[in-house]
């Protein structure tokens, strides 16, 4: 498994001198960006990785900008930041997988999180305001919880690729249900130092059949960086800076989140296989999720030319009540063109 971590780092690195792959082209700017994003508990900074809770996050992101105005009709349904806006469109696909800490048993766990996976696509829109300094994020999502998300199959096959531990309690798992969200986060500029610092805030809303909640938090970003409302594209990659070419940019960000969530279908349901043994799972209206969930993100970016990679931390409070906090690490790969 170390040899698998040491040679995918390796393959970073190698991309990330490449002059010829990293640089951009000062003749043209880019319109489209490709991310490669990856939540996993494996992955943390104080070296000791884990498999529970939230497991695994899996995205995969194509945005593009539009030289006319998008005719298509969820486009038309997501508010932009105003005439001067920068906007991004985007598609996404997404696999999420929850598990208790024990994944060595097939037998249900009532005292732990229960198994669950979710499968679905998004349509988004991230529209910034540069002038004015606030920006819109607004993601249409629509997918799956259940078997039909492919969680086990997924899991399964990735552990048994790294030859590690056989998750074997998936039977367990929620149930099929359809799902579908609207997510929509608003922005402002608080402060800026100069080119070195930037003190923003947002507020997030997502509503639907998988989450019911409001989000709060400020972002804090400091080093070398384009500002963050002169657009998506420019927060990961080369940029103009007063009519010069900046190649290269570092930062790191600190964002604490508070937020009060109503619903998570991924923590609340009936499991697939609930009628086949004496366990009694709870239903929707009596599962004790934690409505008031705290978390803090660290991270750092750092992009050259057309190429960029970011690390963060997330240390989240327990999403049920009575049941444990939990450390997930993001590592993501961003390419322009």
């Amino acid at each position: 498994m170390k040899k698998i971590y040491k040679t995918f780092f390796l393959v970073l690195f190698i991309s990330f001198a490449d002059k010829e792959f990293a640089q951009s082209k000062e003749s043209q700017e880019p319109t489209r960006i490709f991310r490669v994003y990856e939540d996993n508990d494996f992955f943390n900074i104080n070296g000791h990785g884990t498999d529970k809770s939230y497991s695994d996050g899996t995205r995969l992101d194509f945005f593009y900008q539009k030289k006319n105005e998008g005719r298509f009709f969820l486009d038309k349904l997501m508010p932009n930041a105003g005439d001067s806006s920068k906007n991004i469109y985007g598609w996404s696909l997404m696999q999420i997988m929850i598990t208790p800490t024990d994944i060595s048993t097939e037998d249900f766990q009532p005292n732990d999180y229960a198994y669950a996976g979710a499968l679905f696509a998004l349509h988004s829109l991230y529209s910034y305001n540069a002038q004015k300094k606030y920006g819109f994020q607004t993601e249409i999502l629509a997918g799956v919880r259940g078997p039909a998300s492919f969680g086990k199959q997924v899991q399964t096959g990735v552990h048994g690729l790294i030859d590690y531990q056989k998750p074997k309690g998936w039977d367990n798992q929620l149930r099929n249900m359809p799902l579908v969200n609207i997510n929509f986060t608003a922005e402002k500029q608080f402060l800026s130092v100069g080119n070195f610092m930037e003190i923003n805030g947002g507020s997030l809303v997502r509503a639907g059949s998988l989450m019911d909640g409001v989000f709060m938090y400020p972002m804090i970003r400091i080093g070398q960086m384009s500002p963050y409302f002169e657009g998506y594209l420019n927060q990961f990659g080369s940029f103009e800076r007063e009519g010069k070419r900046i190649k290269t940019q570092y930062y790191f960000v600190f964002k604490p989140i508070g937020s009060f969530i109503a619903y998570d279908a991924l923590f609340q349901g009936k499991r697939e296989n609930e009628t086949r043994d004496n366990y009694k799972y709870q239903t929707n209206e009596s599962r004790n999720i934690q409505h008031l969930i705290s978390d803090i993100q660290v991270g750092a970016v750092v992009a050259r030319g057309n190429f960029s990679m970011s690390y963060t931390q997330t240390y989240t409070s327990e999403f049920e009540k009575g049941l444990y906090s939990h450390s997930v690490g993001n590592l993501s790969l961003y390419f322009r063109w």
